[in-house]
């Protein structure tokens, strides 16, 4: 299992020196991630006055600080993107970070202030149209080869972007998205690792294992082969200890956990907070 520290892009980490530095530490620290939100208001009533960054400015400040640690979205809101102009900003990250972007990928929320706060269809069956439309799209521009394409919502015509991603054939695809819904789950099936939600535990709450472990069968089962490398990935707030990390980490590891990312609570006040993401940080990663 590998570790991987999670963070907003807001409040204090609307600063890219700030999370560079939390890139920094975290390297320092033996963390093999660090995965930053995609949102440009997110939800309006409760972030009120806060600043926002550029999760693809953010990154690339975080790359720089750092030489060895994964840089990535969890999640990048591709239906709310150019698919032409997303490819550019990750492969641009990808060689300036030597080929070391994940790129988890999904809907992006909330709909009513996140697309319908700026004139964009709130529909979700057209956001889930895009993201797959968009996600083939990504594939197909990082190849390095010429695209043609004429889709529902985008058309390409003999189109080349170069230079390809560092990463052969693509940067890893995580895609997240809410269980037991299984739409979002047989997408993730299609590419490299699936990065499930769940209603019953909000952000920086560990999922009962059981449930995590009927996302690994169903993901699974429509994978089209269960050769290769394939990633599931989980999150929470670890308590402090090594016993106590080990007493939530590990039952979700023998459910088939590949990545465990270290999450703020949603509720509390700290998920913005750098002081109380580094308190975490320089703890260290779990131990199994």
């Amino acid at each position: 299992m590998r570790f991987s520290v999670n963070i907003p892009n807001f409040g204090d980490f609307a600063d890219a020196h700030t999370v560079a530095r939390t890139a920094a530490a975290a390297e320092q620290a033996g963390w093999d991630a660090l995965l930053l939100w995609d949102h440009v208001v997110h939800d309006k009533k409760v972030q009120r006055g806060k600043p926002f960054g550029d999760p693809w400015m953010l990154l690339t400040a975080a790359a720089l600080a750092t030489s060895r640690i994964k840089v990535g979205t969890l999640v990048a809101a591709v239906p709310r993107y150019r698919p032409e102009q997303l490819a550019r900003q990750v492969a641009t990250l990808d060689a300036l970070s030597g080929g070391r972007v994940v790129f988890g990928a999904g809907l992006g929320g909330p709909a009513d202030d996140e697309y319908g706060g700026f004139g964009d269809t709130v529909d979700r069956v057209v956001h889930a149209e895009r993201l797959d439309e968009g996600l083939d799209l990504l594939a197909r521009y990082w190849s390095g080869g010429t695209v043609d394409h004429d889709g529902a919502h985008f058309r390409v015509q003999e189109t080349q972007l170069l230079p390809a991603t560092v990463q052969r054939p693509r940067p890893p695809v995580w895609i997240g998205g809410f269980w037991p819904a299984r739409r979002p789950m047989r997408r993730a099936a299609r590419w490299d690792g699936a990065a499930p939600l769940f209603a019953d535990a909000l952000h920086g709450v560990p999922p009962r294992p059981d449930r995590f472990a009927d996302v690994v069968r169903y993901v699974n089962e429509h994978r089209e082969s269960v050769e290769g490398p394939f990633e599931f990935v989980v999150g929470g707030l670890t308590p402090p200890g090594k016993a106590a990390a080990l007493d939530v980490v590990g039952p979700l590891a023998d459910a088939g956990a590949t990545w465990w990312d270290e999450r703020q609570l949603q509720t509390g006040g700290s998920i913005d907070s750098y002081e109380a993401v580094l308190r975490r940080i320089e703890a260290g990663p779990p131990v199994l």
